[in-house]
């Protein structure tokens, strides 16, 4: 390759976000510069437990002082559960509630239904909602809507602060299988992807596991530490870590168009 076509190249990105958000986020990392490569790590799928109802009643009934969401699909998960008219009340209910929400996504969402005056703790993980939340919720009722797989330091945290604390999981994740995540980790491997962007720690385990799938994952961790590697927020830099990658950009605020505009200027760094 010249130096001229080396200048010019676009820049190989890989996506690793659920099937649903596939268009808008080719589109973004298009718009920055990238050329996608979008494989799936992760599969978002609705599931409905025995806290669900008691949920949905103590919300309706003035009963849930605080409601948290920590995603914009937890949102979305809990409303799929109920029928327009049950939907109608209970975001009526939402609004007389104090709504706490992980980043401006899921603020977003809430906003999209209605529910506007959502609060964003400054730092957008489970220890930031505990950090804001303490001085003001002792003895108070919080639920929690989210994925299976949430972390239990947001329901210590906040119990520790004397809230009387119950989750509900409205969503599950589980890591697809297919030709898409096959290529990602061969092309990989071949030194084909010049960046990466991780934005789950559920994301890093995917990838992993499918690359020691193909008895590649010590291979696979020298490959992305030759790479640049974008991660959404401190956890997911943490799981990173613990695979032996190293992770060059975290952007202060966790969304996927921050780390596209991260990774990007971390490119252009290497490069100057």
């Amino acid at each position: 390759m010249t130096g001229e076509q080396e200048k010019t190249k676009i820049p190989v990105l890989a996506i690793m976000r659920p099937e649903s958000y596939r268009e808008k986020s080719e589109a973004l990392a298009r718009n920055y510069g990238f050329n996608p490569l979008y494989a799936p790590m992760i599969k978002l799928e609705g599931i409905k437990d025995e806290g669900f109802e008691p949920f949905v009643r103590r919300v309706l009934s003035g009963k849930s002082d605080y409601v948290v969401f920590t995603s914009a699909n937890g949102v979305t998960f809990t409303l799929d559960k109920l029928s327009e008219a049950e939907k109608e009340k209970f975001i009526n209910a939402l609004k007389k509630s104090r709504i706490i929400a992980i980043g401006p996504n899921t603020e977003k969402e809430l906003a999209k239904i209605g529910v506007d005056n959502s609060f964003l703790p400054a730092d957008y993980s489970s220890e930031g909602i505990v950090e804001a939340l303490c001085p003001e919720i002792k003895g108070k009722t919080v639920d929690l809507a989210r994925s299976a797989f949430g972390a239990k330091v947001l329901i210590e945290g906040l119990e520790k602060c004397g809230a009387t604390v119950y989750e509900t999981h409205v969503y599950t994740l589980s890591i697809p299988e297919g030709k898409a995540q096959k290529e990602l980790i061969e092309r990989t491997l071949a030194g084909e992807v010049d960046a990466f962007a991780f934005t789950s720690s559920m994301m890093v385990k995917g990838f992993m596991k499918h690359a020691k799938e193909l008895g590649s994952e010590e291979t696979i961790k020298e490959t992305l530490n030759r790479a640049v590697v974008g991660a959404i927020g401190v956890p997911t830099g943490k799981t990173l870590k613990k695979y032996g990658i190293n992770t060059n950009v975290i952007p202060d605020e966790y969304t996927f168009e921050a780390l596209l505009k991260a990774i990007k200027n971390q490119l252009k760094n290497l490069k100057d």
